[in-house]
């Protein structure tokens, strides 16, 4: 497999550090406004789903069994905060895609010194929302069949042992996808392009995605997550996708 994974995992963190680029700032805003204001509302609503679902599972334990509740908290932990992590960010990816797409286009700009074909300003960026919207859903279709999968394995005795570590590998997947298909889009290229580009460097695509991934589902970061993904899927995009 080509790539790195540690590599791949800096592209978020030098994401991070572009969000204060005095040429992105006016771009990072809105999606950031965005991100805080969906996030706020749900992680609200998500915690309480979360504490009612882990104690069901808890108690549906046999009493001769309740040794295990120390392995099974940190597991179904982490299990339901890369689920929630990532439905929470597919929300807000919905609704900001458009501007996404565009800080991605500047973030490209300033880093290759070459003017992209894309977006052009703000009100460009609210005249793309619906075919951002339908760019979303075909990602997110994309998504859920693996979900479903995956969440049948967790509720298997025995074989859910392994289900943190394939939501962890599904999220990383989406992730670097999710990102990753904003510069890309800005270049016309079609969502089979973008699947065939993160596969042809797995390694850096899956380190940077599985960061992005564990961030999605801490709060208070994961209001910054997004930009800062955008910002360093477009790093990646044209370090070393784009051939």
């Amino acid at each position: 497999m080509k790539g790195n994974f540690a590599h791949g995992a800096g592209y978020l963190t030098r994401g991070v550090r572009m969000l204060n680029h005095p040429s992105l700032r006016l771009f990072v805003i809105i999606p950031l406004a965005i991100n805080i204001l969906i996030f706020g509302s749900l992680i609200g609503v998500g915690l309480s789903y979360i504490n009612s679902l882990m104690t069901w599972l808890l108690a549906s334990i046999p009493n001769w069994m309740s040794f295990i509740q120390w392995i099974l908290w940190p597991l179904i932990a982490i299990t339901v905060s890369l689920i929630t992590g990532y439905l929470f960010t597919a929300v807000a990816l919905i609704i900001a895609s458009p501007f996404n797409a565009l800080l991605a286009e500047k973030v490209e700009e300033l880093i290759t010194g070459r003017p992209v074909d894309g977006l052009e300003g703000l009100g460009a960026a609210f005249l793309a929302l619906p075919r951002g919207i339908l760019r979303e859903l075909s990602k997110l279709l994309y998504y859920v069949p693996m979900a479903i999968f995956v969440l049948v394995v967790s509720f298997i005795p025995g074989v859910n042992a392994v289900a943190p570590v394939l939501w962890f590998l599904l999220g990383a997947w989406m992730m670097s996808i999710q990102f990753v298909d904003y510069p890309m889009d800005n270049h016309q290229l079609s969502f089979a392009d973008v699947k065939e580009a993160v596969r042809s460097r797995r390694l850096s695509s899956m380190g940077f995605g599985g960061l992005v991934a564990l961030c999605t589902g801490i709060p208070i970061v994961n209001f910054f997550v997004v930009p800062a993904a955008v910002v360093g899927a477009t790093l990646l995009w044209c370090e070393e996708l784009d051939q």
